[in-house]
């Protein structure tokens, strides 16, 4: 079964997240030690139907397990989320050899993966995405490091914020998840974090707190809103009117999607990527590599799609607690 494949492609598709350079690595290598041929794809689908396909070696690779982004570029693509779209790319992956494929993205990589497969390509999903929305799967790529970068940058607003006795709204990044603004929220320490899974809109009742809190002594009240919410800037100056308390929004925006990754996503990303080329090698295909319960699995992709994910409500209840 190990001989089927013969050619491995792999490609980014969607977002940017730190660690990619580890997974794609992580495949080059473990693909050549298993006497395979590997061929990387720029740009993602949009290279694909391009064919801006490289040869790629154990020296393509080098030096890159520290640099952020992705050494195969990413763009997103509209032809090919089309039926002309996709049989063009898997008919080009039969052109140049690609009998399996890697890709490395979110929700929207992976549905183009399975279209793929459907057309006779074995492909494998690994989950790349900051946002860690993917419900299957406990980590994805890039996570650990937004957060920790997010982290960073709110521990320095908040202390000009308590220099100036402001209200600051800080908004991360997260599309409709509010994983990063959770996480964030707990880690500095935040006096509100609103996620769009749980926010209900009641305006009224965090200027209610930021009021209470300044009658109480705190010189500083930070805000950290999910980019599933938004609209920071409006609601600084609402809060601003309201409470007459000096407020400003910090839009951290895509400063979290670079940066050198952590060990946390250098270590996972490629474990990652070598699970994957097993997976090939297996003969599987249509599978998305997961983490559960500090171990690497595998699911089919569209099981992996129709799954529901939702921010833990202990963890929720926690962060309300630890503001008091």
């Amino acid at each position: 079964m190990a001989n089927a494949i013969k050619t491995i492609g792999i490609l980014t598709s969607g977002g940017d997240a730190p660690g990619m350079n580890a997974a794609i690595r992580a495949v080059v290598r473990t693909a050549l030690a298993r006497g395979l041929n590997v061929k990387g794809i720029m740009r993602g689908y949009a290279g694909l139907l391009k064919e801006e396909i490289i040869d790629m070696d154990s020296r393509s690779v080098s030096d890159i397990i520290q640099r952020g982004g992705t050494i195969l570029y990413t763009a997103r693509c509209e032809e090919f989320r089309t039926e002309e779209g996709q049989r063009k790319g898997a008919e080009i992956c039969k052109k140049h050899g690609i009998d399996g494929l890697v890709v490395i993205g979110g929700d929207g990589s992976f549905n183009g993966a399975c279209k793929l497969s459907n057309l006779g390509i074995n492909t494998i999903g690994i989950p790349g995405t900051i946002d860690l929305d993917i419900a299957c799967t406990e980590y994805t790529i890039g996570f650990d490091t937004a957060v920790n970068t997010a982290m960073e940058a709110i521990d320095k607003v908040r202390d000009t914020s308590t220099s100036h006795e402001r209200c600051s709204i800080i908004e991360v990044m997260g599309r409709s998840a509010g994983y990063i603004a959770l996480w964030c929220g707990i880690a500095n320490g935040a006096e509100d974090i609103l996620l769009p899974e749980r926010y209900d809109g009641d305006e009224q009742g965090l200027i209610n707190r930021i009021i209470e809190h300044r009658k109480r002594g705190k010189s500083h009240h930070i805000i950290i809103n999910a980019e599933g919410v938004g609209h920071s800037t409006s609601m600084a100056k609402r809060i601003e009117a309201a409470t007459g308390i000096e407020t400003r929004a910090t839009i951290l925006g895509h400063m979290q999607r670079g940066g050198r990754p952590t060990c946390k996503d250098r270590v996972y990303a490629s474990i990652m990527g070598a699970k994957a080329v097993d997976l090939l090698c297996e003969g599987k295909s249509n599978r998305v590599v997961g983490y559960k319960h500090g171990d690497y699995v595998d699911f089919d992709i569209n099981e992996a799609l129709a799954m529901q994910k939702d921010v833990s409500e202990y963890q929720y209840e926690i962060s309300k607690i630890l503001v008091r």
